[in-house]
C-alpha cells in the first residue's frame, strides 16, 4: 500500500500571523511561526515573503536573532535610564532607544535590585544595561547587568563651607558623596542654602564637581522639606500667566441648562485639614413601594468641565500636572486656587455648578438604576469624618444635630447595605495603618499620629465607588470613550514569591485556583490577630499589580469590579475631568464636552496621567518620610520598638511602631556573625550563632543617625542583657543552619567579628 500524501495545512492569514506574534511577547522567529501553523517546506518561502511585507509596513519589528515582535516591543537586552520611583519605592526606567513621536509613551519598566558580588546601588538618574522580561502587555521587568552611569546630570543639595572649600551635599539619600563647588560656580548662594546644581563633566578622580543653577531657599526653614520633594520629583509649581488669568476671570455657573438641586440637602464630608470640597452626598429610604428596604442616593461633583475647556490654557496646565500633590504643609494643586478652593469647591450655603449621579439600590445594596444630570446645588453643611461619626455615635454638635435623623442615619443605612454587597462580591480587604504628620503654623513638625479610620470614611468610599461604577457603565452605554481605572491580577512571578513566603509562616495560598480577591482575603483572615497580621497585609499588598488609567478595560481586580472609572474628584485628577467631559458629550449636557481630538489621544493621556500619579505618590511618601526624620532628629540615641519591613543584602529596613518612620540597620552593625541572605524566607540568617532577622519580626533599635537633608534614618539593633553577656541574640534559627549551594542559594554577608577570610559559600 502506498501511504497517503499528507495534505498541507492551510496557509495562515496576515491577521492570524499578527495575532500569534502579539500573543507571544517573547520574540518569535520564522521557525516558531511555521511550526505553530504546521507549514511544510514548500509553504515557508510564502511565509518569508509575508513577514517581509509586514515588517515593511511597520506591523512587526525584527529583533535579536532575526525574531519578530509587535511594533514598540523592547529588545531582550537594552539600555535604560532610571527616571522615577513608584508608590512602593521601586525604580522605574525608560528605554534610551525609544522614539516617542513614532511609538507614543514608552512602556512601564520596573527595575529590580542589582544582584551579585559586585552589585552596585542603582538610583534615579542612573543608566543601566538590563535584561528585560515581559510583565503584562505594556510593562517589563528589568534585571540590571551593568550600571553605565552613577549620577544624574542635575541634583539638589545643600551648600556647606569648610576648610577645603565649598561642598554640595546631595538631598538624595542614595547619593552619599559630596560634590566640590568652586567659588565662581556658587551663583550667589551661601552656606545652608538649598540649591539645584548640575554635574560638571570631566573629573575622573576624587570628588566630582558641581555648578549651582538655582537657589531654592534656606534649609533652616521647615518648609524646605516639601520644597526638596517638589524639586526632586519634578512637580510643576509655576502657573502660566494665561492659565492664572483664566482662573481669576471665572464666575458662578448659571442655572440655565441645569437642574435646580438647591433644595436637596447635600453635604460634604472630608478631613479636618481638607481645603477643597469636590463631592457632596445625600440619601433617603427609597419611597417606591416596589423597592422595600431600598435606598435613593445622590453624589454631586464639582462641575470642573464648565471652567476648564479642552485645549485652553487651564486645560494644558492641568494635563501637564495630571493631579494635585498633597504634602503635610502644602498642596500643589492641579488647578489654580481661584478654582480649586473657589468656584469648584462645594462650599456650604453657596451656589455651585455640579455634575451629579442619582442612584437607586435595593435592600441588599445592589444598584437597580442610575441617572446622570448637570445641576446647580447648594451644600447644606461642610462636615468632617470625626463630626459625622460622633454624631451617629450619639454626640452631635450644633451643626450635625439637626442632620442626624433626616440625613446621616439614611447615609449610614445605605452604607451598611453597600458594604454588605461589597463583601458579597469580594474585594481586597487590606488593613494597613496610615500616619499623619502634624505641622504647626511655621511648618515645624509637632507630632506623628496614626490616621483614624471611621465608618464615616468607609461611607464616603462606598458612595464614591458606586458613583464611579455608574460613570463607567454610562459611558459604555453611550458608546463614548472612557478613561477606565484598571487593576490587573498579580503577576505569576509575584504570586509564586508570595506563595513561597506565606508557606514559611504556615499559611497556604493554593495554586491552580481562579484568582480572586476572596483568595487573598482568606489569607488575611488566617493571619488576623496573630503576630504576623501586619506582615501578611504588607506582603499581600506588595504582591498586587499597580492600578493605572487605560482606555482599554480589563476590570478592577482589587475592588472585584468589571468596570470602573474615576468620576468623583475632577478638581485634583485629570482622569475624572476626562470622564466628566465624555459624559457631557454623550448625554448632550451642554458646554465643556470632550473634544474630538482628545478622543484620539486617550491612550497617550492615560499613560501620562498614570505616570504623574506615580510621581505624586512618590513625592508625598518622600515628604512624609523627611518630615518624620526632621521630627526624630532631636531623639538620636533614643530606643524604639519597631518591626522589620524589609530584608536585603544591605541590612534590615525597620518601621518604628510609634511614628511609622522607616530606617536602615546596616548589616555591618548587626551583632557579630556570618549572615546569609535567604531571599525565599526573606530573612538574614546568622550561620555561626544562629541569629535570624526576618520580615515582620518585632525588634528593638536605637536611633544612631537622623539626617533631615537626605531624609534618612540609621538604627542599630539592641540585644537584651543576657544576650549582651553571651554574645548571642534572642532571635535564633531553629535547629542547624540550612546550607545552600554555591550558585543558586542566598547570599552570605560578613557582620562585625567575622574573620576577614570569610567568603560567599
Amino acid at each position: 500500500m502506498t501511504a497517503k500524501t499528507r495534505k498541507p495545512a492551510p496557509f495562515p492569514t496576515r491577521a492570524q500571523i499578527l495575532d500569534y506574534i502579539r500573543d507571544n511577547p517573547d520574540h518569535v522567529g520564522k521557525r516558531e511561526i511555521a511550526r505553530a501553523f504546521q507549514l511544510d517546506a514548500e509553504q515557508r518561502p510564502q511565509l518569508r515573503q509575508m513577514l517581509k511585507e509586514l515588517e515593511a509596513e511597520g506591523l512587526v519589528q525584527r529583533g535579536r536573532k532575526r525574531r519578530f515582535a509587535p511594533p514598540g516591543t523592547l529588545p531582550e537586552v537594552t539600555v535604560l535610564t532610571v527616571h522615577a520611583t513608584d508608590a512602593d519605592g521601586e525604580l522605574l526606567a525608560r528605554p534610551d532607544a525609544w522614539d516617542t513621536e513614532e511609538l507614543g509613551p514608552p512602556p512601564r519598566v520596573l527595575v529590580l535590585p542589582m544582584k551579585g558580588r559586585h552589585a552596585a546601588a542603582i538610583g534615579v538618574g542612573d543608566r543601566v544595561l538590563a535584561r528585560l522580561a515581559r510583565d503584562g502587555e505594556a510593562a517589563y521587568t528589568a534585571k540590571p547587568i551593568k550600571r553605565l552611569a552613577s549620577a544624574p546630570t542635575r541634583l539638589l543639595g545643600v551648600l556647606a563651607e569648610g576648610p577645603e572649600g565649598w561642598r554640595l551635599r546631595p538631598t538624595n539619600k542614595r547619593d552619599r558623596n559630596d560634590y566640590v563647588v568652586r567659588t565662581g560656580d556658587l551663583g550667589g548662594a551661601g552656606a545652608g542654602e538649598l540649591v539645584e546644581a548640575e554635574i560638571v563633566p570631566g573629573r575622573t578622580y576624587g570628588l566630582k564637581q558641581a555648578r549651582v543653577l538655582d537657589r531654592l531657599g534656606d534649609t533652616a526653614n521647615p518648609r524646605a522639606v516639601s520644597l526638596i520633594c517638589i524639586h526632586s520629583h519634578g512637580i510643576p509649581t509655576e502657573w502660566p500667566p494665561e492659565a492664572e488669568d483664566q482662573a481669576k476671570a471665572a464666575g458662578p455657573a448659571p442655572l440655565a441648562g441645569r437642574e435646580d438641586l438647591r433644595a436637596v440637602p447635600l453635604v460634604t464630608i472630608d478631613g479636618e485639614d481638607a481645603r477643597d470640597f469636590d463631592d457632596a452626598v445625600w440619601a433617603e429610604p427609597d419611597p417606591d413601594p416596589a423597592n422595600p428596604g431600598g435606598w435613593h442616593a445622590m453624589v454631586a461633583i464639582a462641575d470642573v468641565a464648565w471652567y476648564v475647556r479642552p485645549g485652553d490654557a487651564l486645560d494644558d496646565e492641568a494635563l501637564r500636572r495630571g493631579n494635585s500633590v498633597y504634602f503635610p504643609d502644602r498642596v500643589v494643586p492641579m488647578l489654580p486656587e481661584a478654582l480649586s478652593n473657589g468656584w469648584c469647591s462645594l462650599r456650604p450655603a453657596e451656589d455651585r455648578g455640579c455634575l451629579a449621579v442619582e442612584m437607586w439600590f435595593d435592600a441588599a445594596g445592589r444598584k437597580t438604576r442610575h441617572r446622570f444630570l448637570r445641576g446647580l446645588m447648594r451644600s447644606a453643611a461642610r462636615l468632617t469624618y470625626t463630626q459625622v461619626q460622633m454624631a451617629v455615635d450619639g454626640s452631635p454638635d450644633d451643626t450635625t444635630g439637626p442632620l442626624v435623623e433626616p440625613l446621616l442615619r439614611p447615609l449610614y443605612g445605605l452604607f451598611h447595605a453597600l458594604f454588605d454587597a461589597r463583601r458579597t462580591r469580594g474585594s481586597l480587604d487590606l488593613d494597613l495603618p496610615e500616619r499623619r504628620v502634624m505641622v504647626a503654623a511655621d511648618c515645624s513638625v509637632t507630632g506623628i499620629q496614626p490616621r483614624p479610620r471611621y465608618d464615616s470614611h468607609r461611607l464616603i468610599e462606598e458612595l464614591m465607588v458606586a458613583a464611579n461604577v455608574c460613570a463607567a457603565e454610562e459611558l459604555e452605554r453611550l458608546s463614548q470613550p472612557c478613561m477606565y481605572r484598571i487593576h490587573d491580577e498579580p503577576s505569576q512571578e509575584k504570586l509564586s514569591a508570595l506563595r513561597d513566603f506565606l508557606g514559611t509562616l504556615g499559611i497556604k495560598l493554593s495554586a491552580g485556583q481562579v484568582l480572586t480577591p476572596h483568595l487573598f482575603n482568606r489569607v488575611l483572615e488566617r493571619a488576623r490577630d496573630t503576630e504576623h497580621e501586619h506582615l501578611v497585609n504588607e506582603v499581600v499588598l506588595r504582591a498586587q499589580a499597580q492600578a493605572e488609567y487605560n482606555p482599554e478595560n480589563i476590570g478592577h481586580f482589587g475592588l472585584g469590579l468589571r468596570r470602573y472609572a474615576h468620576f468623583t474628584s475632577p478638581i485634583r485628577r485629570y482622569a475624572d475631568l476626562m470622564v466628566h467631559r465624555a459624559l457631557i458629550r454623550g448625554l448632550h449636557l451642554g458646554d465643556g464636552a470632550l473634544a474630538d481630538d482628545q478622543t484620539e489621544q486617550f491612550s497617550e493621556i492615560a499613560g501620562h496621567i498614570s505616570s504623574t500619579e506615580r510621581r505624586a505618590a512618590a513625592a508625598e511618601r518622600d515628604a512624609v518620610n523627611r518630615f518624620t526624620v526632621s521630627f526624630l532628629a532631636s531623639r538620636v540615641g533614643a530606643v524604639f520598638a519597631g518591626r522589620v519591613n524589609g530584608v536585603t543584602r544591605a541590612g534590615l529596613f525597620v518601621t518604628l511602631d510609634e511614628t511609622g518612620a522607616d530606617g536602615l540597620v546596616p548589616i555591618s552593625t548587626l551583632p557579630a556573625d556570618f549572615y546569609w541572605h535567604n531571599e525565599e524566607a526573606r530573612c538574614l540568617e546568622g550561620r555561626e550563632h544562629g541569629r535570624v532577622y526576618r520580615l515582620g519580626q518585632p525588634i528593638t533599635v536605637r536611633l544612631r543617625e537622623a539626617d533631615p537633608i537626605a531624609g534618612g534614618l540609621l538604627f542599630e539593633v539592641l540585644e537584651d542583657a543576657d544576650d549582651a553577656e553571651t554574645g548571642r541574640s534572642p532571635h535564633r534559627a531553629r535547629g542547624r543552619p540550612r546550607k545552600a549551594g554555591p550558585r543558586s542559594g542566598p547570599q552570605a554577608h560578613r557582620g562585625p567579628g567575622v574573620r576577614s577570610g570569610a567568603r560567599r559559600r
